[in-house]
């Protein structure tokens, strides 16, 4: 679970360094997102040459929360950082790569794209 204003490690390489969750896409009173929730984010810094640029507005997928995830078989799933993917309005990542591990409930929310540019999917 994210809250506003959390910081977001980028998992891809649109050029961001930081991001800072701004709005939750799931309903008119969540506050709160989970593992495949789109956000909203600013991009706290980001490096000169790439995709994305200081200050702008991106959309998000968590991919990754140091909050446990239960899962329907009874197991949890938790990782070591809050990380999440830059995409378009269309769902695509705006990355070429990917970095880290990837929950397997992306895949299952649409995200194919972004599964199959993962390295390890857990």
């Amino acid at each position: 679970m994210i809250q506003l204003r959390t910081i977001l490690t980028p998992a891809d390489n649109c050029g961001a360094k930081r991001l800072r969750l701004i709005h939750v896409y799931r309903g008119t009173n969540c506050k709160v997102a989970r593992i495949g929730d789109i956000v909203m984010a600013i991009v706290d810094q980001a490096d000169p040459n790439g995709v994305v640029k200081d200050s702008e507005k991106v959309r998000c997928v968590i991919i990754r929360t140091r909050k446990e995830y239960r899962r329907a078989d009874g197991s949890y799933i938790r990782f070591d950082d809050n990380a999440a993917v830059v995409i378009d309005k269309d769902g695509n990542p705006r990355g070429t790569r990917l970095f880290g591990p990837v929950a397997r409930e992306i895949k299952d929310k649409g995200y194919a794209k972004i599964v199959s540019l993962a390295g390890e999917v857990l």
